[in-house]
């Protein structure tokens, strides 16, 4: 059982399926043949440890919607079947479906709740039993499935930043790394005083999956490092947590932005830039007012929030991915501006 949302990306399914922002969701790839250059492996990884091909160590997708799978794939660095690793991490899978014609659906009357029901002899009665019993996608806090449990510290850079842990994807932390940052990975509900016991230049709020309203721990802390003058960084879950924690509000999009191919716009320079995105929230521009928090981006498609700045003060965060994977660079100058803030600041 799970919320089931349309990703409209042509490739990166290894990245997509571990992203933990998908976590309690069924994935329907609106692309119609999937899994034509197969999966690669787990132990492939980079120069800091962290998985080459992957978002996190494991798939994280309650299920997999296509259209057409290929299975044959081949490329150089395939290991198995996308068939095969579904099977072999106990996810459901369903293909010769008319996606068209479901993300058609998703798109008219919003994301809902799907089951996918694997037997030998599939009831639908008994799918449907099942799905009444679920709990909704909303009600469930699926951050505590995705979070670090312990400390952790990556890289040996003179410049430390915090990162508060809400389904971090690799590729953020990669990001950082690349640039000479060491990284303190804490829990998401981390206390603003366990944060600043690690004297981090900076903080960073991550991505991760639900309702940002039940981060209520990380909220509270994200106030408390704002007071305290520490920069912060907000990305995708994280551009919702520190909206909220300075006044504004959140709401949920009718079926949310989940792909590569996503147009925002910086209202600061009027440039467009192709993003990478994989939110069903969004911040209400109109609660912003009075909270020192500008709009940033847009989406050039529904005029939506995709980044704030605040007017005065070391903080900012943007709802797409500079990070990408999968996806377009576009906008990995954002990191480099974060570490500017930090600089900025007499933080690094």
């Amino acid at each position: 059982m799970g919320e089931v949302v349309f990703n409209t990306g042509m490739v990166g399914y290894p990245e997509a399926l571990t992203d933990p922002s998908y976590r309690g969701q069924i994935l329907c790839l609106t692309y119609p043949l999937v899994g034509n250059y197969g999966v690669p492996s787990y132990e492939d990884v980079d120069e800091h440890g962290l998985p080459l091909h992957f978002e996190s160590t494991k798939i994280q997708v309650a299920g997999l919607i296509v259209h057409e799978l290929c299975s044959k794939p081949h490329h150089w660095s395939m290991k198995r079947t996308l068939h095969d690793w579904l099977a072999e991490e106990g996810v459901p899978g369903i293909a010769g479906v008319d996606t068209r014609s479901l993300t058609k659906r998703l798109r008219e009357r919003g994301v809902m709740m799907g089951a996918l029901h694997v037997a030998e002899e599939a009831s639908l009665e008994e799918a449907f039993k099942a799905l009444e019993r679920a709990p909704r996608y909303d009600e469930v806090s699926y951050v505590e499935e995705v979070t670090i449990k312990e400390p952790e510290l990556l890289g040996r850079g003179r410049v430390r930043v915090a990162l508060i842990d809400c389904g971090v994807k690799a590729g953020i932390l990669r990001e950082l790394l690349d640039r000479g940052v060491s990284v303190v990975r804490l829990s998401f509900d981390a206390s603003a005083d366990e944060v600043l016991s690690y004297n981090p230049s900076g903080v960073l709020i991550s991505n991760g999956p639900g309702d940002p309203m039940k981060c209520e721990a990380a909220i509270k802390a994200s106030r408390h490092l704002f007071e305290a003058g520490v920069p912060l960084f907000g990305i995708c879950l994280g551009n919702q947590i520190l909206s909220l924690a300075l006044g504004g509000r959140t709401y949920k999009l009718k079926y949310g932005h989940r792909g590569q191919n996503k147009p925002c716009i910086d209202l600061n320079t009027g440039l467009c830039y192709v993003t990478s995105q994989n939110h069903g929230y969004a911040v209400d521009p109109s609660s912003l007012e009075g909270t020192g928090l500008h709009v940033w981006f847009i989406n050039a498609d529904d005029k939506t929030v995709e980044g704030v700045k605040h007017e005065s003060r070391p903080c900012l965060a943007v709802q797409f991915h500079p990070e990408a994977r999968p996806g377009p660079y576009d906008t990995g100058w954002v990191f480099d501006l974060f570490l500017k803030v930090m600089e900025a600041e007499g933080h690094a």
